[in-house]
């Protein structure tokens, strides 16, 4: 299983919010963000291993700015590590305001997906290559937030996440 960089399941996903994808106060619906952030996230993943993929977990979703009706999203996915049949894929939304030209960050997530076999069980996934700093410290980051999520979803007890007690550690 040949190793791929970083760029090779780049995934950038655009939509357009219309009325139906909106609230009362004619932001983008956040459910509906999350629906096209898991699709990209996706896509992403089954792009990185060639296979097919399941959603595992998904991190902490904060908004920074509401995404306006007419206004364009854009979310941008990429894979930052993989682990054994598991991939952590990165998110970055941005909306897009063409009429006064300027686009503007929306929010970011961090999203888990575990590659299937033809029997749909886990199956391996290619290492990924890194190539620029900022690749480098998701990666380097991508082992902490793993074991986070092992521990919150009691795969893990606490004084097994070496990664983290490091972080702590005098």
């Amino acid at each position: 299983m040949r190793a791929k960089r970083v760029s090779e399941s780049l995934n950038v996903m655009n939509e357009l919010v219309l009325p139906n994808d909106t609230n009362t106060f004619g932001n983008l619906m956040g459910g509906r963000l999350m629906y096209w952030m898991d699709i990209a996230a996706a896509y992403c993943a089954s792009k990185h291993c060639n296979a097919p993929v399941v959603t595992a977990s998904v991190d902490n979703i904060s908004f920074k700015n509401p995404i306006k009706l007419g206004h364009y999203v854009h979310i941008e996915a990429y894979v930052t590590r993989a682990f054994n049949s598991s991939m952590e894929i990165y998110l970055r939304v941005r909306g897009e305001d063409t009429l006064h030209q300027f686009t503007y960050d929306s929010n970011e997530a961090y999203l888990t997906f575990v590659a299937l076999d033809p029997n749909d069980k886990p199956r391996s996934v290619p290492e990924v290559i890194v190539e620029t700093e900022e690749e480098q410290k998701r990666y380097d980051g991508a082992l902490r937030r793993r074991q986070l999520r092992l521990i919150l979803a009691g795969k893990m007890k606490p004084n097994e996440a070496t990664e983290l007690k490091a972080l702590f550690a005098e």
